[in-house]
């Protein structure tokens, strides 16, 4: 008990310091962290904390290992994947931390998490296999791989996306490492105690200087780091405990960024954005547009935190079926949280759901009338083949009318319009498009105009439109024979 004393307490101080210092490296590189719109804080500020939380653990972690004691002796017994989850950690905040100075795309990073997290799998932190309730055990077999990859690259990116309040990511990390730590003691494994409880006093000394109003931040080198680590650590708890509590307890404690990523995840891939793309729809976003305030709105979240995993200490005591339906309320619980606040809503994430279903069946029949229309245009051996194609494209693809501008070898034009049988639609509902396109026999472009029935949405006419456009790219007038001059100036579908 006193080593882990010892540990958090010393790892506390180390961080104090070593944040001090972190806070004039940045300065003096400038690696800060601008305003901007999506940002709450008004001045720069440094975004170095993630060194100060790295250092300071590492001081500590790196001797209390070593020490002839039973710290030690356990520690040589799971040294290889102890070590790959440090260097791990260490890798994972040198990417971190170009992505902070020089900024990196979202797929770049998603890569070397990958990468990273693979690496941990092949010295063994995998889960391959859980006891549940009742004595049943589940083993997963290669699918092992996948499962912890996925575990360690999600809590990674759920540490990453909530970082966005002074303070709050940090302190939901020190609450999962607290859970941890407890549950590393619970069930006798010494080293990941003192793992936890030296990342939990890094993370309390660098909290001095990190909770409102921060004078430094992590930046995705602590955050990064942060996720990694904890995603590894619990792996290696939940194959010691070999039940499904050793990995509930986890989810549970970082629940909170983990539902905050999968839920925003969802509502920008139904907003049909990249599951990547930045927005303001996290819950601590949620929390300020309620008229909470900076500080107020990190406590919030502390509070729920604390609450839920307090509660899913529990699951260490229950047993059988008591244990799932423990799980299952807490699960509900966050999900509430989640529905009270509006950082989800049922009703309009269905009604995009409906809207992106009806938009992917009628861009598939677009795609049908193009495949048709490629087939006729392929087909065409002359101008008036040609033509004839054209409009029954403009048929199938619900147009108003086509017009095309013919210049004869003599310098005068004619034009040929096609029009749509039926009611014709009002101005306010045609969407007008002009085409240039290559001429017959290398003569004088062809200019096509259409209009477009919007019927529906813009997105959709202007969809209509492009698909149109594309065929008369690959499909030219080029090399066609022009029939003889006639007096029919129009064609009626």
């Amino acid at each position: 008990m006193n080593t882990y004393i010892a540990v958090t307490v010393g790892a506390t101080l180390i961080a104090m310091v070593a944040t001090l210092l972190a806070i004039r490296l940045a300065r003096a590189l400038r690696i800060v962290d601008a305003p901007g719109l999506r940002k709450v804080h008004a001045v720069a500020i440094p975004r170095t904390g993630g060194l100060a939380i790295m250092a300071a653990m590492l001081a500590m972690v790196v001797p209390v290992l070593t020490l002839d004691n039973t710290i030690g002796e356990s520690f040589r017994h799971i040294q290889l994947q102890v070590i790959g989850l440090l260097v791990g950690g260490c890798l994972m905040f040198a990417l971190g931390l170009v992505d902070d100075i020089y900024g990196l795309r979202a797929r770049t990073k998603l890569c070397g998490q990958i990468v990273l997290a693979a690496g941990l799998c092949g010295l063994g932190v995998r889960i391959e296999e859980i006891t549940l309730p009742g004595s049943f055990t589940v083993e997963f077999g290669w699918l092992s791989w996948p499962l912890t990859m996925l575990w360690i690259v999600g809590v990674t990116n759920a540490l990453n996306l909530i970082d966005g309040l002074d303070g709050l990511a940090a302190g939901i990390a020190a609450i999962a490492c607290a859970v941890i730590a407890m549950l590393a003691v619970l069930t006798g494994q010494p080293v990941m105690a003192v793992l936890m409880l030296a990342l939990l006093g890094s993370l309390c000394g660098f909290l001095v200087f990190n909770f409102n109003p921060a004078r430094i931040f992590m930046g995705d080198c602590g955050s990064l780091f942060l996720g990694f680590t904890l995603g590894g650590a619990s792996v290696l708890c939940a194959m010691k405990t070999a039940t499904v509590v050793g990995l509930a307890i986890p989810v549970l404690a970082m629940g909170i960024p983990i539902f905050d990523m999968l839920f925003s995840m969802l509502r920008r891939m139904l907003a049909r954005r990249s599951p990547f793309a930045p927005d303001r729809g996290h819950i601590h976003h949620r929390l300020l547009d309620l008229g909470l305030s900076h500080g107020r709105a990190v406590i919030a979240l502390y509070t729920v935190t604390a609450l839920v995993a307090a509660l899913g200490m529990s699951l260490l005591v229950t047993r059988s079926v008591a244990t799932v339906a423990v799980f299952c309320c807490l699960i509900a619980l966050l999900v509430a949280v989640f529905r009270v606040i509006g950082a989800v809503r049922l009703r309009e994430s269905l009604a995009a759901l409906q809207r992106n279903l009806a938009i992917a069946r009628q861009t598939g029949a677009e795609k049908r009338c193009f495949e048709e229309s490629q087939l006729r245009l392929r087909e065409a051996s002359t101008f008036e083949a040609w033509w004839d194609a054209v409009c029954d494209a403009a048929e199938q693809l619900t147009f108003a009318l086509l017009a095309l501008t013919v210049t004869e070898d003599d310098g005068s034009r004619r034009l040929l319009i096609w029009r749509r049988p039926g009611e014709v639609p009002s101005l306010d509902r045609l969407l007008r498009l002009s085409f240039r396109a290559a001429g017959a026999r290398g003569g004088s472009p062809l200019h096509i105009e259409v209009h477009v029935d919007v019927n529906g949405s813009l997105e959709a006419a202007g969809r209509r439109g492009a698909l149109f456009g594309r065929l008369l790219d690959e499909y030219t007038a080029v090399g066609l024979p022009v029939p003889h001059r006639h007096e029919r100036e129009s064609r009626h579908g």
